[in-house]
Order: C-alpha cells, then structure tokens, then sequence
C-alpha cells in the first residue's frame, strides 16, 4: 500500500488496483463492496453458456459480482469507479452494461451535483424559507446547503427522497423537476428531519441539478442494498 497526499490510498485486491479512502468511513455513499468470487471448485462450467473448463478453455471471474465465466462470456473490460479500480476491470456482459450506464452518472450528473444549483429552502414545516446554492461534496458523502446560514445533510442518513415537478413543460413535453422534499436524520438524532427545496431564479440550472440528484438516489439506494 502506498499513500497519496488526498487521503487516499492505492491498494491491490485480486480484480486489480483500487483507490480507496485512507478511512474506510469515509467511503462514498454510491460505492460498492468488491464481490466474494465464486470459488474455483464450484465452477466446472462456465455460468452463461454452460461451457466446460479444461487447460484450454480457462475461468475468469466478473469482477463486479463475481461470477464465473469463460473468456468469451467475461472478455470486456470496463471501468468501474463504484469499486474504486484504477484501471478498466473484466465484467461479464450484463455486468458491463450496467457499469456503461453508471459512466455517464460520473461522467456528466456527477460534475452538475458537484457545481451545485440554487433554490428556495425550507426547513422543516416552518414557513421561514431561504435562498441557498446547494451542491454535493466533493467525497460525494454530504449535501452542502450555504446561504446566510450553512447547514449539512449526510446522504447516508436520506430516508426518503420526492422530485417536485412544476406539471408540463412547454410545447407538451415531459414534466419538468421543480424541487426536492427530503426526510433525513441529523447527526445525533433518531427523530426524520423535512427539507423541502424549490428551484430559484436559474429554473433551467436546478432542473439538471435535480435530475442528476435523481440518478444519485438510484445509485445510494443500490448500494443500500447490497
């Protein structure tokens, strides 16, 4: 292992070489735990086609759930920053198309969600409301909210998450996100905490900041999960 000045440190797992945070607490919420790999022995043949192992015909495991698969069936190598590997990693063909997907979330909603969004917050059911820039930190673990008063969200303890759309957009197309309401636990409380937030002045701005804060909730709730 060899630290770097960020807080990070490069590591080798069997799949390969990760850039993990120095504490493993301050792992980013999307980020999924490395598989256990199906064991040699339980594999004779190959667990999409069926083929059979030999000298010639080797095993190779997905690096993102671990199965066991021929050459032909796990010969993609794909990125895979939800498990912190350097470089492009093998998958299996439905594992690469998922981790696909999940590229144009770090590719292009990550850095909207990062660049931040202005809106009309409101804190609990109180009607005293604020103009703040909210925007996700850069360990991707908290939702800054800075206007005359600052105040954090730790995604990890997000509850619930509603998009608010303002009905049809113009020319009869797809409703588009006006705000947020969230249910979140603040630190050091076991009591929901409601936080409703309404797009400001740059509508257009908020609405790509709400859609890619969508993706994310799909990415956390993903990660929950496993």
């Amino acid at each position: 292992m060899s630290a770097v000045p960020d807080g990070k440190k490069l590591v080798r797992s069997p799949s390969g070489l990760r850039m993990v945070p120095e504490n493993g607490a301050f792992n980013s919420p999307f980020s999924l735990d490395e598989p256990q790999w199906v064991p040699d022995k339980e594999c004779p043949r190959c667990m999409q086609c069926d083929t059979k192992f030999d000298f010639i015909r080797r095993k190779h495991h997905c690096r993102r759930c671990g199965r066991c698969f021929c050459d032909k069936c796990c010969s993609k190598k794909v990125v895979l920053p939800r498990m912190c590997f350097v470089d492009p990693v093998r998958q299996c063909a439905e594992c690469s198309l998922v981790s696909q997907k999940e590229m144009e979330f770090y590719d292009k909603q990550l850095k909207v969600l990062l660049g931040g969004g202005t809106f009309v917050v409101t804190l609990g059911m109180t009607e005293k409301s604020e103009t703040m820039t909210c925007r996700l930190s850069n360990n991707h673990r908290y939702l800054f909210l800075d206007g005359e008063t600052h105040f954090e969200v730790e995604l990890s303890r997000i509850s619930s998450m509603q998009i608010l759309t303002d009905g049809t957009s113009p020319g009869g197309g797809t409703s588009r996100a006006s705000g947020m309401l969230l249910h979140y636990k603040p630190m050091g409380s076991q009591d929901a905490q409601q936080l409703r937030m309404e797009a400001a002045d740059d509508k257009k701005v908020a609405s790509l900041w709400l859609a890619a804060m969508h993706k994310a909730a799909k990415l956390l709730y993903e990660a929950r999960d496993q």
